[in-house]
């Protein structure tokens, strides 16, 4: 007796079919990824763009940035975003009419005393060392004051061309309208970099 071998059974997919599950896969990442990215840019960065030259040499106008506010506690020698009500006034946020939000450097926090005296800026009684600044702080003395709770002092690295808590208008800075600290520099793309 003869036996007979059944016919072999083709058990690959055809090419159609894997062509469109790998589309179907390729699409569930992408999606995916999208998701994690809105939620990670929702609540824990942020990009920004810088607007004047106030934090000349270190920030230059059209350089884009990420910010973290996620779990931060400012700290003296931070660079941050301070929102559009940086004066800290409900007229100017129910009104409209308060400024874009600025970028600039913590040099004091809460408790310390801070004064700017002859070109120097001054903490608890010593002089600050600032290699980041393009010029000394002259014309700008500061009559000796202690930063409050809940409030940093700030100031731009370009001291001649920079409004920041020297001004009345500015003054000490609430810490609930830090938006964050910068982080990392994206653009321009040879200037990308970690702070």
């Amino acid at each position: 007796m003869k036996l007979q071998t059944m016919p072999e059974i083709n058990t690959q997919e055809p090419p159609a079919k894997k062509a469109v599950a790998y589309i179907f896969e390729w699409l569930d990442s992408a999606v995916f990824s999208m998701f994690v990215v809105i939620l990670l840019f929702t609540f824990f960065f942020g990009i920004v763009g810088v607007q004047g030259e106030s934090m000349q040499n270190t920030l230059f106008e059209g350089d884009k940035l990420i910010i973290t506010h996620f779990n931060y506690t400012p700290e003296q020698g931070d660079i941050v975003i301070v929102s559009r009500n940086y004066n800290n006034s409900q007229e100017d946020a129910v009104n409209g009419t308060a400024q874009e939000p600025i970028v600039k450097r913590i040099v004091a926090v809460a408790g310390q005393r801070v004064e700017i005296k002859n070109g120097k800026v001054y903490i608890d009684n010593e002089e600050l060392q600032e290699d980041y600044t393009t010029s000394p702080t002259e014309a700008f003395d500061f009559t000796a004051q202690v930063v409050p709770d809940g409030h940093v002092f700030v100031l731009g690295d370009n001291r001649q061309d920079s409004h920041d808590s020297r001004m009345s208008d500015i003054g000490m800075v609430d810490t609930r309208y830090i938006m964050g600290k910068v982080i990392l520099r994206i653009y321009p793309f040879d200037q990308i970099g970690l702070f």
